[in-house]
């Protein structure tokens, strides 16, 4: 039975997507299958991995007020081994039209139970807000994986997402867990970079991913270019972070220093 994650964050900007997108883009390239599903109405994984609004039949707005099942959805990407159900702008209405359906926290999950068997891994990308699209990845989902930046104001996301957290596994997802913080776009050079960790190390032990994803010039270029960075430029410091991010979901050991040479060779 695959693994579900839900990269989630109410705060925008944190990296969701580009973390969705790089890292099922990695676990594929190991051989795992990969679902991910898009629910956010920007649609930044869709377009992440190369896929044209306009040819898109069935989203996960369709799915989701019952107008298709999840199979009828996923698309398969150019990329090894990932599938991806993709969003249009049609879900920023969504959410108003599912106030109506029974069930409708339910609803993503029980397309999901139809598919799960199918895939390792399956990624949810959420839409930056306590929405009900989030509120159904969380119901959904086994591990959350929440994307910040290592900066004051994103303590203070951190514990209503916590907080949304408790309410939802105490009503909805008894089994729901946080899988790991990851900090993107971090500068170490900062005081205030390692504060913030000591301070979410001290919130939630055990829970920060040693991964730290840095700033890179070619992980903000990839998604121009619909592709994820280590098949736009395998070489760069941004594939380099998410492969050891991988290694880290997978629970396997990186490679010795002496062996970083051509997938791990450092470019800016």
């Amino acid at each position: 039975m695959g693994k579900i994650y839900a990269v989630a964050n109410q705060k925008g900007g944190v990296g969701k997507s580009t973390t969705v997108v790089n890292l099922a883009a990695y676990l594929g390239s190991r051989d795992y299958t990969v679902l991910c599903i898009d629910i956010d109405a920007q649609g930044n994984t869709t377009t992440g991995f190369g896929i044209k609004k306009k040819s898109i039949e069935y989203s996960t707005y369709d799915i989701l007020i019952g107008q298709a099942r999840i199979q009828e959805a996923i698309r398969r990407t150019e990329f090894k081994n990932v599938s991806i159900v993709p969003a249009t702008s049609a879900l920023a209405g969504g959410e108003v039209e599912m106030i109506s359906i029974d069930d409708r926290m339910n609803r993503l999950k029980m397309q999901l139970l139809t598919c799960r068997l199918d895939y390792d891994y399956i990624i949810i990308d959420c839409p930056p807000s306590l929405s009900l699209m989030t509120i159904n990845s969380l119901v959904a989902c086994d591990k959350i994986i929440v994307p910040m930046q290592a900066e004051f104001y994103a303590l203070e996301g951190l514990s209503q997402l916590m907080e949304t957290i408790r309410i939802i596994k105490n009503k909805y997802n008894p089994l729901l867990d946080i899988e790991g913080v990851l900090f993107t776009m971090f500068d170490p050079r900062l005081n205030v970079s390692q504060q913030v960790v000591a301070e979410v190390e001290k919130y939630l032990p055990g829970k920060v991913f040693k991964t730290k994803i840095p700033r890179n010039v070619r992980l903000s270029e990839a998604p121009s270019y619909g592709q994820p960075v280590m098949y736009y430029d395998k070489n760069s410091r941004g594939s380099e972070s998410y492969e050891l991010l991988g290694l880290e979901i997978l629970g396997e050991e990186p490679p010795a220093k002496k062996e970083k040479k051509g997938l791990f060779k450092r470019k800016k």
